[in-house]
């Protein structure tokens, strides 16, 4: 038999962490090695048992689940599944989370606690086992992760962002960038991938289009996290607004999301759709929409995470001219989206994920020249 998934639950709930250890416990493939009702004793917990996982609360005292999880991502890094309250603090404190490293998060239910964890029991361990062969990375010190770029102020930053753009480039496309769409799709690990390729991008970049995989309730936070660190406008997505330059709409969290034409623009879907792929919002459903839609004006980027989600509408996108950009393993947290790109053949170029946005800017500003030569 393949060796157990070991995992240490730290909550200071008893009863969550009962309920948690029982749901491990019942997975032929994993244990609960262990639970710590405060960060303090489980310090000393993971290292008596060197877990593969731990599944983190947000508020216990003593020390916070954030606290604690950026000093543990900075000393020890290991794989860290957030156990998020669905409020509006809960998403703000889960997307600090993922900025410090952890892989994903679960949202709890208020209440109905026994009853909602056990729903979530299956979400739970696949999110154990997606951790468990996750690239965890140590997290970047306060001062590298603050230290300043040149170049023109971004939106005001988002409270307790670390606001950290890079300087903007030139103008990409003047008046033809309401033909372009960029089509990005990310699962695990996609919310701090997706923020290294949002922060270069320029105030008149082609308008963008998001879908990662993310629960309601927590699309409003990661949209504003990103406001306030990039040059351009971040969104979540409104059904039936027009879709702009220089700004970047997200799939709201448990919604679908595509785009259509009115006319010449380009308009926002957001219906309650049925899952696809188990997926909503799926990548699926935007890239398809975007090889139907958008043709030989978009370009696709996948991101880390987990499954093949998006893979073949990425190659229909392909099919109708898109030009598109996946993420390399090494710099994926997940590599299962992006090799499912790669081996559907819908990749132009695979890239590590700091080269992506840098290599689509000069791609457009390449494209640029030479219509602007023929004209």
């Amino acid at each position: 038999m393949s060796k157990k998934i070991r995992v240490v639950v730290v909550d200071d709930s008893a009863l969550v962490r009962s309920l948690l250890a029982e749901i491990i416990n019942r997975q032929t493939d994993m244990e609960c090695i262990g639970t710590a009702n405060d960060p303090l004793i489980a310090r000393e917990l993971i290292r008596e048992t060197n877990p593969d996982v731990i599944t983190l609360d947000v508020e216990m005292p003593r020390m916070d689940g954030i606290d604690f999880l950026g000093r543990l991502m900075r000393l020890r890094p290991m794989p860290v599944v957030m156990i998020s309250t669905l409020t509006e603090r809960g998403a703000e404190v889960t997307m600090r989370a993922l900025e410090l490293g952890a892989v994903d998060f679960v949202a709890k239910p208020r209440i109905g606690l026994a009853n909602g964890l056990n729903e979530l029991a299956a979400q739970i361990v696949e999110k154990i086992r997606v951790a468990a062969v996750a690239h965890v990375r140590r997290a970047p010190t306060a001062e590298s992760a603050r230290a300043p770029h040149a170049g023109a102020a971004p939106h005001a930053a988002a409270p307790g962002s670390a606001a950290s753009v890079p300087a903007p480039s030139a103008t990409l496309l003047g008046r033809l960038s309401t033909e372009k769409l960029i089509c990005i799709g990310a699962s695990t690990g996609g919310t701090e991938a997706i923020r290294e390729v949002l922060v270069q991008m320029p105030a008149d970049s082609p308008a963008i289009v998001i879908t990662q995989h993310m629960p309601a309730g927590f699309t409003t936070s990661f949209a504003a996290r990103l406001n306030g660190l990039c040059h351009i406008t971040v969104k979540e997505a409104v059904h039936g607004e027009r879709i702009l330059p220089g700004h970047a709409y997200i799939a709201p969290g448990g919604t679908q999301f595509h785009v259509a034409r009115s006319g010449a623009n380009y308009v926002a879907v957001v219906d309650d759709g049925p899952p696809v792929n188990r997926h909503k919002p799926s990548v699926e459903v935007l890239f398809k929409s975007a090889a139907a839609v958008v043709g030989r004006n978009a370009y696709g980027i996948m991101l880390t995470g987990m499954g093949n989600d998006g893979a073949v509408a990425m190659r229909e996108m392909k099919n109708a001219g898109s030009y598109n950009y996946v993420q390399d393993e090494a710099s994926c947290i997940v590599f299962g989206m992006p090799r499912e790109a790669i081996a559907h053949g819908a990749a132009d170029e695979v890239l590590p994920l700091t080269q992506i946005a840098p290599a689509l800017i000069a791609r457009l500003r390449g494209t640029t020249d030479r219509l602007h030569h023929r004209i």
